[in-house]
This record gives structure tokens, C-alpha cells and sequence, in this order.
């Protein structure tokens, strides 16, 4: 089986990308390098370009006519950024991935995986959700993604394409053979915060503490990327017996941001300082899954705790700079 993973030299794609190899998939990594790695795609078919390039799609499919689904994780992923920049985020994260969709059925393709976000959900008092929960994305990153949803589900109903949309929770770790991991030196995610923090020997501040959680700060459900491409080749394997076009990928135990440091503490061998600060634009509380629908339908369940994905993260940030210079 072969798969055509756009995105794919980047975090998140990368990772999938080197699941998808360990398990006998041959990836075809579509990637536009504007965040991505050329390094990520070492070894593996790479085309450099965009994913609204009609005549390269073409080109791809030619090249390689037996493409038997896509991953798309092609995106713009950082809240604050499309608070600041909203039609950059609807041009590069909607109105090319309507364009993508239309290349893919224009060559046959009828399976894709959709790299979606949990961020799309409104979070009752306990802040559980499940695939049912209602959506209020509170975002311009947060709405593209549902807008996507919602453009697919329209799409598939009257074209020759079945849709499955994997709504990520918070990814943490980096590839366990440290392969790949977070390409950016100064992620903006809490955990990247936390390693620049500790690299700096600078306090880590805490973005908003009056959220109706447990002790007022946001909570998260923290997934470890390998977790998360493994249950990517599961949803490949299993794609044409799904009755489903949404699944939850989380641990189902949600982490504050005071517990994601506290544990961060019991890894590190110098503790970090965290002081309080005011929340950034675009954030919310947070949530986490309470479905069993990727256990029951892929076999899939996070294997990974948060004290490992911290472990690799941190593994990984320390190699980061003599792997891609």
C-alpha cells in the first residue's frame, strides 16, 4: 500500500510518515517547506510544493498511480498567529484544502484522512468531550478546521470521496527512535515553552490561571505523536470497514498546565520557576476525550504517559539542532 502524506516533513506528518514505513507503507511526502523539513523527508519519495498545485497532484498521481489514500496534515496550526492573521489561516488552511480535494477526486482518489482538532469543541462543566460533543471553535486556527469538517462532509456525500476526520488533541513527544520531532526551535505550545524555559534557565510562565478547572489553568489532553501516528496506519488499515467520519485521538485523561510542569519537574534534573502570567489571544480551558470510538473501532488506545512524551521532547530538543543544523 502506498500513501501520500502532504505535510509530511513536518511534526506531526513526519512521524506518520516514519509509522506508516515501520508498518510496510510506502509514504509520498507533499510538503510546501514553509514549516515543514527537507531533513524529514530524507529517504522518502518528497514533493516540494503546495497542496492547491493542481498540475503537481496530477503529476503525483502519475507518478505514482498506486496512491491508496491520503493523510493531510498540511496546515497552519498556531492560535495566537491566526488571531493576528485570520485570511492568511482561511486561505492556506481552507480555500487550498477545497482546491487539494478537488485535484484528489479529479485522480481517482477516494480515501483521505483528515489531520482535524479538538480545539473545534464546546467543553461542558468537566471538560470531557466525546465525537458527539457540540462545536464553538474559538479561534480563527480553531474555525478553519471545523469549516473543513463541514466543507468535506458536503463533499462527500455527492463525489466518489470518503472523508475520516482524526480530531488531535495536544501532541507531545517526538519519534521514540528520534527519527523526527518538533522542528521549530521555540515552539509556542506550553511544553516547548517548558524546554525553552529550562534550556534558558528562565521561569516558565504560566498563560492564564482563572479558568474553571481544578487549580485555574488550562487542561489539555497531552497525546504523544507516536500514539498518534500509530493510530493514523490503524485508520489506513481499517479505512474501508468505518461506519464513522470523526474519531477522537487522546489518552483520555486530561493534564492541567500546573500538572504538565509538575511532572515536567519530576523528569528534569533542575526543576524550572513558574511564575503567572495573563492567557495569550485565541486561548480557551481546554478539554479532553472521554470516547472509547478509537478503541472500539481501530484497536487503538495511547500507550505512551506524559512523563515519556516530556522524556522524548526533551531527548529530542537536544539532538534538534545537529539533525537539522
Amino acid at each position: 500500500m502506498r500513501v501520500l502524506i502532504t505535510g509530511g516533513a513536518g511534526y506531526i506528518g513526519s512521524t506518520v510518515a516514519s509509522a506508516c514505513l515501520d508498518a510496510g507503507i510506502e509514504p509520498v511526502i507533499l510538503d510546501n517547506l514553509i514549516t515543514g523539513r527537507r531533513e524529514f523527508a530524507k529517504g522518502r519519495a518528497f514533493y516540494e510544493g503546495d497542496i492547491s498545485d493542481g498540475p503537481l497532484i496530477d503529476k503525483i498521481f502519475a507518478e505514482y498511480p498506486d496512491i491508496g489514500a491520503v493523510v493531510h496534515c498540511a496546515a497552519l496550526i498556531v492560535v495566537p498567529d491566526s488571531v493576528a492573521d485570520p485570511i492568511g489561516y482561511y486561505r492556506a488552511n481552507v480555500t487550498k484544502s477545497l482546491e487539494f480535494v478537488d485535484h484528489l477526486i479529479r485522480n481517482g482518489c477516494t480515501r483521505m484522512i483528515f489531520s482535524s482538532s479538538a480545539s473545534i469543541y464546546r467543553t461542558g462543566d468537566d471538560h470531557t468531550v466525546n465525537e458527539d460533543s457540540p462545536l464553538d471553535p474559538q479561534s480563527p486556527y480553531a474555525r478553519t478546521k471545523a469549516v473543513c469538517e463541514a466543507m468535506f462532509a458536503d463533499i462527500a456525500t455527492s463525489r466518489p470521496i470518503k472523508i475520516l476526520s482524526l480530531r488531535y488533541f495536544n501532541p507531545i513527544g517526538a519519534d521514540p527512535e528520534m527519527r523526527t520531532g518538533l522542528q521549530l526551535r521555540r515552539p509556542s505550545h506550553a511544553l516547548g515553552k517548558m524546554i525553552e524555559a529550562y534550556e534558558d534557565r528562565v521561569p516558565f510562565r504560566i498563560t492564564g490561571t482563572g479558568y474553571p478547572t481544578r487549580d485555574g489553568t488550562g487542561i489539555r489532553d497531552y497525546v504523544h505523536v507516536w500514539d498518534l501516528a500509530t493510530a493514523h496506519v490503524a485508520a489506513l488499515r481499517r479505512f474501508d470497514e468505518l461506519d464513522v467520519d470523526v474519531i477522537n485521538l487522546g489518552t483520555g485523561a486530561g493534564t492541567t498546565v500546573r500538572e504538565l510542569a509538575e511532572a515536567f519537574n519530576r523528569v528534569v534534573d533542575r526543576p524550572i520557576e513558574v511564575v503567572e502570567t495573563d492567557p495569550r489571544p485565541g486561548d480557551v480551558a481546554g478539554a479532553y476525550t472521554r470516547s472509547d470510538r478509537a478503541r472500539r473501532l481501530l484497536d487503538w488506545q495511547a500507550r505512551y504517559s506524559v512523563e515519556e512524551g516530556i522524556r522524548h521532547s526533551l531527548e529530542w530538543a537536544s539532538l534538534r539542532e545537529s539533525r537539522l543544523g
